[in-house]
């Protein structure tokens, strides 16, 4: 409880942060609003037509009379919905990561720089650091998206799959969201995807009291874009704790380190 606690204060500091610099709020706005244009004309689209998907995914309900038919293929299409919207909660952030890069980098090492001692970073060039993001969020998606299908499949189950799976579903977007905002970071310091999943693994209540208010607060509509610098300011603080800076192995012992846990 404890973590999870501070996990959340984590988020709530991160945002105070950005409310007291407002301008780098603002500069952590524009690739938020690119994304958001970009998600919301693919959800526009998939809810035109979510009802042919539906009857293409279900062709042995053709012969059902009603009820049955609608009920099965509303739930299909309830599910199917619920689940882009998942989805797109924890994509959204891979993504917009990916194009504000340098806007994030900046406004995590300035977070950073307030809170005393910023490390150096390892020096590559932009266009390395963005395509080594942008495979570390492919490796966390298929992660995520591993989980996705199972909790999906057990959304068809009776009760469970209307009680359980759901809070389940948002524990789990929240864990990899947490694992996604804490890229910016984790790679500064260098650290590799993989030992970023251990790590958070060892405190998962702490990833999953950051992650799962945002994935909550990002089904608003517009919310994500509000919160999205907040957000990373809030994650770099979380990363201080998990690494605090006399405890950071050199990078040698961190590249060693994946294959002593898997």
């Amino acid at each position: 409880m404890r973590d999870l606690a501070a996990g959340i204060r984590y988020l709530g500091q991160g945002q105070r942060w950005v409310a007291r610099h407002g301008r780098w709020w603002g500069f952590g706005l524009i690739p938020a609003l690119i994304a958001l244009v970009l998600y919301g004309a693919v959800l526009t689209v998939l809810a035109l037509f979510s009802g042919a998907i539906a009857a293409w995914a279900t062709p042995f309900a053709d012969g059902w009379g009603a009820p049955w038919q609608g009920l099965l293929r509303g739930l299909f299409v309830a599910l199917l919905f619920a689940g882009a919207l998942l989805l797109s909660v924890l994509t959204f952030t891979a993504v917009t990561l990916v194009i504000g890069d340098p806007f994030y980098e900046s406004l995590s090492e300035q977070v950073e720089k307030d809170e005393g001692g910023c490390p150096e970073g390892p020096g590559r060039p932009l266009w390395r650091e963005i395509w080594i993001a942008l495979c570390d969020s492919v490796h966390v998606l298929l992660r995520a998206a591993g989980f996705g299908i199972l909790l999906f499949a057990l959304g068809f189950v009776p009760f469970l799959g209307q009680t359980v799976i759901p809070v389940v579903g948002f524990c789990v977007n929240g864990f990899f969201l947490a694992v996604e905002l804490t890229s910016v970071a984790m790679q500064r310091r260098d650290v590799p995807v993989r030992e970023r999943l251990r790590l958070l693994r060892g405190r998962k209540a702490l990833a999953v009291g950051f992650g799962t208010p945002v994935v909550l607060l990002f089904l608003i509509p517009f919310v994500a874009v509000v919160l999205m610098p907040g957000a990373v300011a809030g994650a770099t603080l979380l990363v201080r704790d998990l690494l605090p800076a006399d405890e950071q192995e050199p990078e040698e012992a961190r590249v060693q380190a994946p294959q002593q846990g898997y």
